[in-house]
């Protein structure tokens, strides 16, 4: 009855083998996609975008890397490092489209299948708000309020997607930071906005004193 074990467990070493290799393929270039992906990020907020564009051909190259090896081996699967690193990419890609261009890429433009399109996008509000507080401080309040309205709008339309977390890849966890993000940066600006005008009125009577004089 066993007469054939050992060639079916060389037959079944030798696919493991195979997976293995590529498994550690995919996991190496997983983290270099994900490291990359935070490097653009970091080139975004500093402004430096034609830097933040080369960073980000690479991060999707690596991506590529990756995703040739998980279809060698579909073993390996999507879920786990191989979305988390996809999810990055997107991210990065969405974040420098929105602040540099000013216009959202689809899906199919930056090379990610929808799921990891919308995670990523869910992902970009709370580097626009970061963008904002930056704009805060700089003293762009008008410019900010744009960019407040476009991360209410992201929110509202992932909300719109109402499918089990498996299919969407835990879209629900992100649309629900994404509501923290609108909440606390509608607060900060509304601060910011009374304080500029606050600011503008004390110029004014400062400017009709100094006249009166």
């Amino acid at each position: 009855m066993l007469g054939k074990i050992d060639q079916f467990a060389d037959e079944a070493r030798e696919r493991l083998a195979s997976i293995h290799v590529d498994r550690e393929k995919a996991y190496t270039t997983s983290r270099e996609v994900v490291q990359s992906s935070s490097t653009t990020i970091k080139a975004v907020h500093r402004g430096e975008f034609e830097a933040a564009r080369e960073q980000v051909q690479k991060t999707r190259e690596l991506r590529d890397q990756m995703m040739a090896a998980v279809e060698a081996s579909p073993e390996i699967g999507y879920s786990g490092f191989v979305g988390d690193a996809s999810r990055e990419y997107a991210e990065a890609a969405l974040v420098l489209a929105l602040i540099a261009e000013g216009e959202l890429p689809g899906a199919k433009e930056i090379g990610v299948d929808y799921a990891d399109w919308l995670n990523g996008l869910g992902d970009t509000v709370g580097e626009l708000r970061r963008h904002v507080l930056d704009l805060i401080r700089a003293d762009r309040v008008d410019e900010a309020e744009k960019f407040l309205h476009m991360m209410d709008e992201i929110f509202q339309m992932l909300m719109s997607f109402d499918y089990p977390q498996a299919v969407t890849k835990g879209l629900r966890t992100r649309s629900d930071q994404a509501r923290g993000a609108v909440e606390r940066t509608r607060g900060d600006l509304t601060n910011a906005l009374r304080q500029s005008r606050l600011e503008a009125r004390m110029r004014q009577l400062q400017e009709a004193l100094e006249a009166g004089e």
